[in-house]
C-alpha cells in the first residue's frame, strides 16, 4: 500500500464520520454556503505573480514544517503582500490542517481561496463551499476517470471551481469538460523526489482551455520565470514560505525579486 492509499483509505473513515455529525442540508444553511465563489482562473489570468501561496503546517514527507503557524495572521499576510490565490490544508492526520483554519481564515482574506484535500465525496464539495472555499482540489491519482468527472460536475454546479493535480502525463486522461486548472505536482509520490522537469514534459499536453499550473519544488524566481515560458499562469509554493519565521515577508520579498 502507497502513502497515497493509505490517505484515501482513512479520509474515507473521516469523511464517514463527518457525514453522521453534519447533514448536507446543515452545511447548505451556513453563511460561506450563500456566498458567491471568486474566481481562481481569472485571479491568476491577470495576477502579475501568479503565486498561490499554500498554509500548511506539514508534510507526510517532510514532517513539521511550521508547528505554530497561525493561519489568520499568515493568510491576511499572503493577501496583502499579493498572493493571486491561497491554498489552505484541511486535513489534518497528514498535515496539520482542519476545516477551522479555512473558516476562520476566509474573512481576512480578498483573493480566491483553494481548499486542499483528498476530495473523495461529493459531501466533502459541500463542505468546502460551507468553509468558503472558492476552488477545490481533484487528485487524479486518488479518483477513477468517472469519479472525477462526477466530482468536478458537482462542484461546478456548486459554483466552485476545480484543479485537477496529475503526476503524469496518463493522469491527463482525467481532465473534462468542468476541469478549470490543471496542476502538474513536481513531486513523485512513490519516491517523494522533486523536479520540475515534469512539469516542463506536460506543458503542450494540457488543453490550452485549462489554466496551467506547477506545483511544488518551486524555490527560485527563475524556476518561475522559466515555467512561465511554457504557458504556467500559477506556482503553488507552500514549504518555500512556510518554513521561514515570517512566511508573508518571505512572499513579498519573492514578488519583488519576480
Amino acid at each position: 500500500m502507497t502513502i497515497l492509499d493509505q490517505i484515501i483509505a482513512d479520509k474515507a473513515k473521516e469523511v464517514a464520520q463527518r457525514k453522521q455529525i453534519t447533514r448536507i442540508a446543515d452545511l447548505e444553511k451556513t453563511a460561506g454556503f450563500v456566498r458567491t465563489c471568486r474566481s481562481l482562473k481569472q485571479s491568476l489570468l491577470q495576477s502579475e505573480s501568479g503565486i498561490i501561496a499554500e498554509f500548511k503546517r506539514k508534510s507526510p514527507s517532510k514532517g513539521w514544517i511550521h508547528a505554530d503557524a497561525s493561519v489568520q495572521e499568515i493568510t491576511q499576510g499572503y493577501s496583502l503582500n499579493g498572493a493571486a490565490g491561497i491554498s489552505i490544508l484541511t486535513d489534518f492526520p497528514y498535515f496539520g490542517g482542519t476545516p477551522h483554519d479555512l473558516i476562520s481564515a476566509r474573512p481576512h482574506i480578498a483573493c480566491p481561496v483553494l481548499r486542499k484535500d483528498f476530495m473523495i465525496d461529493e459531501y466533502q464539495l459541500f463542505e468546502a463551499k460551507s468553509y468558503g472555499a472558492d476552488v477545490v482540489l481533484l487528485i487524479a491519482a486518488a479518483l477513477t476517470i468517472p469519479q472525477c468527472k462526477q466530482l468536478a460536475q458537482r462542484a461546478q454546479s456548486l459554483g466552485l471551481e476545480t484543479l485537477l493535480e496529475v503526476h503524469n502525463a496518463e493522469e491527463l486522461g482525467h481532465i473534462n469538460e468542468y476541469i478549470d486548472l490543471v496542476g502538474v505536482n513536481n513531486r513523485n509520490l512513490k519516491t517523494f523526489e522533486v523536479s520540475t522537469a515534469i512539469s516542463a514534459e506536460l506543458a503542450e499536453q494540457i488543453p490550452a482551455e485549462c489554466v496551467k499550473i506547477s506545483e511544488s519544488g518551486i524555490s527560485n524566481v527563475q524556476t518561475v520565470q522559466e515555467l512561465r515560458t511554457l504557458g504556467y499562469k500559477g506556482f503553488l509554493m507552500g514549504e518555500n514560505f512556510m518554513k521561514e519565521t515570517n512566511p508573508a515577508g518571505a512572499l513579498q520579498q519573492f514578488i519583488s525579486e519576480l
